[in-house]
């Protein structure tokens, strides 16, 4: 197995939140006249990849989540691999079954240092962020994030979220950005609708300051598109906005991942104080 390059901060020594330590997580079937609960699943164990091969599996995790589960038309030098130029300057989070040893969440984190070592981070490629100039030495990109499956049950984010809170606070650092996902398809035909009917949504009620916004490459024709529709955000931006994250501007297209992708900063300050005391005990 090849070893990575050393990180450029010190990877935290990771545990689950409180509430997910040394307990399996169990699932049950849908309220009927008798429940009957499923076996019980091992726990999940969190850690930083240490070698290509942990990264291997993260990408294959990704390529089944954003290739085959939601139709992204992915260029990559290995087949079967979700694979980019970022990947080899970021940290790789994973969460496993402790059973099985399968990777069954992803994160990716691009540090300050890595981002001027790769020239930009992924967000630069969709967003104009001339405006977080200011920032940069402190924000750390997130991206790539996905969950199997058969494991999106809220327990495998919040280990992750937990792992990175840890990590920001580490290492000093207080901002993290990225590109939040809306598909595209919507009763199984592809509009911007839904994204449009979601920004027109958060724009009044978690937008930036002025001094933050940023604008797309790519703009997805919001005033265009039918911006009326009932719908919520996709349950990870929700998780986000509870962490208090605002959004940075309008959405963009990306055409590779067929999404609009929302540009979102979350703050370490802006945590509500009982997220604060649950993953840094504060």
């Amino acid at each position: 197995m090849r070893e990575l390059p050393n990180p450029t901060f010190a990877l935290s020594p990771l545990s689950l939140p409180r509430g997910l330590q040394q307990r399996p997580v169990v699932y049950f079937k849908a309220p009927s006249p008798q429940p009957l609960p499923q076996p019980e699943r091992s726990a999940l164990v969190v850690s930083w990849a240490r070698h290509q091969d942990e990264v291997r599996q993260v990408q294959r995790l990704r390529y089944a989540v954003f290739a085959k589960e939601m139709g992204a038309r992915l260029n990559t030098p290995l087949p079967g691999h979700d694979i980019d130029l970022f990947d080899n300057y970021c940290e790789h989070l994973l969460v496993r079954d402790e059973a099985t040893r399968e990777v069954v969440g992803t994160y990716r984190l691009l540090t300050p240092a890595q981002a001027k070592r790769v020239g930009s981070t992924y967000s630069d490629l969709e967003f104009d962020l001339t405006r977080l100039r200011g920032l940069r030495d402190r924000m750390v990109e997130l991206g790539r994030s996905c969950v199997h499956e058969d494991y999106r049950h809220g327990g495998v984010i919040m280990a992750l979220w937990g792992a990175l809170a840890e990590f920001m606070q580490r290492n000093k650092l207080d901002t993290m950005i990225g590109c939040a996902s809306i598909p595209m398809l919507h009763n199984g035909v592809i509009s911007g609708d839904v994204a449009a009917s979601i920004w027109q949504q958060l724009k009044t009620t978690h937008l930036a300051p002025i001094e933050h916004r940023v604008r797309a490459r790519l703009p997805l024709p919001v005033e265009q598109l039918d911006s009326s529709l009932a719908v919520e955000p996709p349950a990870l931006i929700k998780g986000y906005l509870r962490l208090g994250a605002k959004v940075l501007g309008a959405p963009a297209w990306d055409p590779e991942f067929n999404t609009a992708d929302l540009p979102m900063l979350m703050r370490i300050d802006d945590l509500p104080a009982r997220y604060r005391k649950h993953f840094l005990g504060q």
